[in-house]
């Protein structure tokens, strides 16, 4: 009787645990609006790590990040401005009609935005600050091996694109990671270099900007994206007027949608915009942000991520020259321990998916291949693609070059740790701890036997064929085609 009282217990223990990890948090559905502590708290199927051999040391480090929470941009400012008009509009209506307005959530009634009145935007908030600041405190004391020699820019370097929210990331990061070596300040802090290249000729962290037939792949590809979208934004705006007895539009939900994932993420507001929309109608909000971002900076093409080459190439230097230094014996503070960079949703994206992030089963192959894969799975399918994980706010992939010692003889071996968790590389056999020559071989070569002026000025029509690529997609999904709202939705997004 004792076994059958303790085995109830435990499987109501079992019970109560599994609900508890399931409580949904709309901060966790935001894509790359996603805050980086909510998407560090996102329990996915666990990866078990490899141990790193304890005769295996590291001797150099590359970061990859996106810039910390930033506020809105201009533009996007306005639109909320609007909206505010719009929802005055919409309750005036009702009302006049005699729709019941119980319904409607109290907040509703003479909302306006938070960030009215505002002239400027896009910059890092206190939240991105904070994010990078312990981010760069955690990476040194993670790492203390390499982070014990005095700071010179040619030791630790670090470089930021000439956006300021990215350069404000590249400071907050350094401030953390050489606080307390210097003498500034209550902080001890001390002064550090932060180099970026023009915005016209970046090609090593804004390849994006600089390439050519990219911008005329994404401009061809947004109305079909779109198109993607439509269906399922035009069934949650048909669930909301129904729901709220209020005549919204298409536009009407995409910036409901976009309010919701500012207030979640910068003011820790959950239960307004977010509180219009059922959970489900969530996970399919994020999905159609995250099939926009697969579109068009992933997996969907090869252009997306072969034209960050420059970036990948430079990574791969950058161990050659640290395995140089450990096999001649340079001295300490003569040679390069970690190059920093600090970038955009743009620029992590597309280098996650050329060291093969996020792959499963064959994709890799198929990359290597130049195939686009398949759409993220439509909820309630689970998909690996995600942006709350892929990118979010001060998303990263850390890659460490480790030095194995073996019988005097030294090897040397790559973890990558994507937002500071070990993370496996399919083209490594699925493991997070590569040898060098492996991740050289298998991974990096294929791409960076494409050059970016190839890639990037050189005619594109045969080597896309970006209309009827994305026209058989369109074809093989036949709800693309229900949606006849004419009311359309920009799909592009200020990352």
């Amino acid at each position: 009787m004792a076994k059958i009282v303790f085995m109830l217990l435990f499987l109501h223990f079992v019970a109560f645990t599994s609900i508890a990890e399931e409580v949904f948090d709309v901060r966790q559905h935001l894509s790359t609006v996603t805050r980086y502590g909510a998407s560090k708290d996102i329990k996915e199927n666990a990866f078990v790590s490899s141990k790193v051999p304890d005769q295996c040391s590291p001797i150099h480090l590359n970061l990859v990040a996106r810039h910390g929470t930033r506020a809105p941009t201009k533009k996007r400012m306005k639109d909320l401005e609007n909206l505010s008009t719009q929802l005055k509009s919409l309750l005036q209506n009702a009302k006049e009609k005699g729709s019941s307005l119980e319904k409607l959530p109290s907040w509703l009634w003479g909302w306006s935005s938070p960030w009215k009145g505002k002239t400027k935007g896009g910059e890092l908030i206190i939240h991105g600050e904070e994010e990078m600041y312990h981010f760069g405190s955690r990476i040194r004391e993670r790492f203390q091996e390499l982070f014990t020699d005095d700071y010179h820019p040619d030791v630790y370097q670090i470089r930021a694109t000439q956006i300021p929210r990215a350069s404000a990331s590249a400071v907050a990061f350094g401030m953390g990671m050489f606080s307390g070596r210097g003498k500034l300040g209550a902080g001890n802090h001390r002064a550090f270099a932060i180099l970026s290249e023009s915005r016209a000729s970046d090609i090593m962290l804004r390849f994006h900007d600089c390439c050519q037939n990219y911008k005329l792949y994404r401009k061809q590809q947004e109305p079909a994206v779109s198109k993607l979208k439509e269906p399922v934004l035009d069934e949650i705006t048909r669930s909301l007027a129904a729901r709220y007895e209020l005549n919204f539009t298409i536009k009407d939900t995409s910036t409901l949608w976009f309010l919701c994932k500012q207030e979640a993420s910068l003011l820790d507001i959950t239960d307004q915009a977010c509180g219009l929309f059922t959970n489900d109608e969530v996970y399919l909000l994020e999905w159609t942000d995250d099939l926009e971002m697969f579109i068009l900076k992933g997996y969907g093409n090869s252009l997306n991520y072969r034209m960050g080459v420059p970036l990948l190439e430079d990574v791969v230097l950058s161990m050659e020259h640290a395995i140089k230094a450990k096999e001649e014996g340079y001295a300490p503070g003569s040679y390069e321990k970690a190059r920093l960079r600090f970038a955009h949703a743009e620029t992590l994206v597309p280098f996650s998916c050329l060291i093969g992030l996020f792959l499963e089963g064959s994709e890799f192959d198929q990359i290597q291949r130049e195939e686009p894969l398949k759409f993220p799975l439509k909820p309630p399918q689970k998909r690996t693609w995600r942006g709350s994980t892929v990118a979010p706010f001060s998303g990263n992939n850390v890659l460490v070059l480790y030095s194995c010692s073996e019988n005097n003889i030294s090897k040397y071996f790559v973890q990558v740790l994507h937002n500071e968790k070990p993370i496996p590389m399919a083209g490594c056999g699925g493991t997070d701890f590569c040898p060098f020559e492996v991740f050289k071989e298998k991974i990096a070569a294929a791409h960076l036997k494409h050059s970016y002026d190839n890639l990037c000025n050189a005619g594109m029509d045969k080597r896309l064929g970006s209309k009827s690529y994305m026209s058989q997609f369109i074809e093989m999904f036949g709800w693309i085609s229900s949606g006849k709202n004419k009311d359309k939705v920009s799909p592009k997004t200020e990352l």
